[in-house]
């Protein structure tokens, strides 16, 4: 089914290298209680604990560019499906970034696996502070973009989120301008060249915060939320997707 302007809004989670069985068990429990009515909500696990998500759509962080073989450490995107993940994340900054040094056309082949296999890729995409500061932050992210994202990309199998990398992990959120004018710009890139692209799903990630959340979620073309530190709480997580009420 085509996702529709009408639909939910997605409330993702990324864990990142953090929690342990005690706490991904609890927070689960604590999603249990939740509303589903009002947003769609996603927690992306270390890889360990994502069977112990069972309330909310499941996801991961990360998979392999590769289908299968001998890739040691690597986690495929069929075996993600195998264990019922509903999304997968793919080229988040700290991949792209030196430790993993991931270009937009790895990114791209990670994606087109996690489509293949019936799951739902989130490509992130953003800018960093140097970039934006040298006002080359609208030229990188649609280059990231348009690198990153198969040709048989649809509203339905692909969600963009944009992640300006300054504002990640260091309590610096952008502006409401900030975050209007990027994702304004994404909605015409995905226009002009993604089947349904008005429809697809924009999410901001960066420093969203149940203090700042009912500001960024109610701006146009903010489709949801990719939330790193204030998805290891419970309490804060629900509370983001509760501003989408407000």
């Amino acid at each position: 089914m085509k996702w529709t302007q009408d639909m939910k809004k997605l409330i993702a989670g990324n864990w990142k290298m953090n929690m342990n069985t005690e706490s991904a068990k609890a927070f689960d429990q604590a999603m249990a209680k939740v509303d589903e009515k009002i947003v769609e909500w996603l927690i992306c696990p270390p890889y360990p604990y994502i069977q112990h998500i069972t309330n909310t759509k499941r996801g991961a962080q990360d998979c392999s560019a590769y289908y299968s073989g001998a890739f040691t450490g690597e986690v495929s995107a069929s075996m993600l499906a195998d264990i019922q993940c509903d999304y997968c994340i793919v080229g988040h900054s700290e991949r792209r970034a030196e430790a993993h040094c991931e270009t937009s056309d790895i990114v791209r082949q990670k994606a087109q696996l996690v489509i293949d296999n019936g799951m739902t890729a989130i490509v992130c995409v953003g800018e960093t502070l140097e970039e934006r500061e040298e006002g080359k932050a609208f030229d990188i992210v649609e280059g990231q973009l348009l690198k990153s994202i198969p040709n048989d990309t649809r509203p339905d199998n692909c969600v963009i989120a944009y992640e300006p990398v300054w504002a990640i992990g260091t309590g610096k959120a952008a502006t409401s301008c900030d975050v209007s004018n990027m994702h304004n710009y994404i909605r015409e890139i995905l226009k002009s060249n993604v089947a349904d692209g008005e429809e697809m799903r924009i999410l901001y990630g960066g420093s969203v915060k149940p203090d700042n959340a009912a500001e960024l979620l109610n701006i146009d073309n903010v489709d949801g939320a990719l939330i790193g530190g204030a998805s290891l709480k419970a309490e804060d997580f629900i509370a983001i997707g509760k501003a989408v009420e407000s």
